[in-house]
């Protein structure tokens, strides 16, 4: 699983990052990856929203808070 971490990034730069990243992720027709946000619930909320208008799937794991799990 390809992951890409999101720490020391301002939340706009992170979302940018995440977004390049999915998009990149998604060019396989069946794919998963990890986006690691840490436990800012700001950047969490900014990243799902993106996630969201991209239609992926995804889901924050009861055992990491800090990072979201993403297919398509």
């Amino acid at each position: 699983m390809n992951i890409i971490d999101l720490h020391g990034l301002t939340h706009e730069k992170a979302e940018l990052e995440a977004e390049d990243f999915v998009l990149m992720q998604s060019q396989v027709e069946f794919f998963e990856c990890k986006i690691i946000t840490g436990n800012s619930n700001k950047m969490i909320s900014r990243i799902t929203e993106m996630l969201d208008r991209q239609g992926f799937s995804w889901y924050i794991p009861s055992w990491n808070l800090g990072e979201i799990i993403v297919s398509y």
